[in-house]
């Protein structure tokens, strides 16, 4: 049986319009110890306004689809009034990945989603009381897939901007330095100067951020410069 041995953050605002999920969240609170006297339900944005106003709340539980607007924007308005500690947990039906990045960008500290059991909302409900985050597993596992995508894309744009910025003789001394030649062969290959070659073999050190031709070789070929 999961340990609910945990502080109590009392009140607790719940911002839910279904009258079942309200039911359930009000039967999962009562056996952590909480009392009727210790939650405040609300089933649109401006009541819950309303509570938060009159009331100093102790945690917020948010569902996203709502009548009168979007949790999110609710979660914004708490973070605007410079009310950062208070923990907010969604807990919502919504499993975009757009979305619960919005949520998290606005200050919520925990996503779960609905259709998890009662213990495991139980869990993530007694992680947010100890002054923990949580999100659910399930979108955890697709926010590190989508960031490991970004960050893919993000090396396969600046490996591009570094191709890019070569210029095609750049491109084409640096092939010549992959083959071994010197400045000199180089110059007499291409018909320019020697010193004109060094001032290239520069330019492509300062674009590559590199110090050496051994360096510059090794790094163009990680990102596909040369073959």
């Amino acid at each position: 049986m999961l340990n609910l041995d945990c502080p109590l953050l009392k009140p607790i605002l719940i911002l839910e319009d279904d009258p079942s999920a309200q039911a359930r969240i009000h039967n999962i609170l009562k056996t952590f110890g909480y009392l009727d006297d210790d939650l405040f339900f609300s089933q649109t944005i401006e009541k819950a306004k309303q509570i938060h106003e009159q009331n100093t709340i102790g945690l917020f539980l948010v569902d996203l689809n709502l009548p009168d607007g979007c949790g999110i924007e609710f979660i914004q308005s708490l973070r605007q009034r410079h009310e950062q500690n208070v923990p907010v947990m969604v807990l919502s039906a919504w499993n975009s990945i757009e979305t619960i990045y919005k949520a998290l960008t606005v200050g919520a500290r925990g996503y779960v989603l609905k259709e998890r059991d009662d213990v495991e909302v139980m869990f993530a409900i007694r992680t947010m009381l100890k002054g923990e985050a949580i999100i659910d597993p399930g979108i955890a596992k697709e926010i590190l897939k989508k960031l490991h995508l970004t960050q893919i894309r993000a090396e396969i744009s600046a490996d591009a901007n570094i191709q890019a910025n070569l210029s095609s003789r750049e491109l084409e001394i640096l092939n010549f330095i992959a083959s071994g030649f010197s400045s000199r062969e180089i110059s007499e290959k291409i018909h320019i100067s020697r010193f004109t070659v060094d001032v290239h073999i520069k330019k492509v050190y300062q674009k590559l951020q590199v110090n050496s031709r051994t360096k510059a070789v090794h790094l163009a070929k990680q990102i596909g410069l040369l073959s």
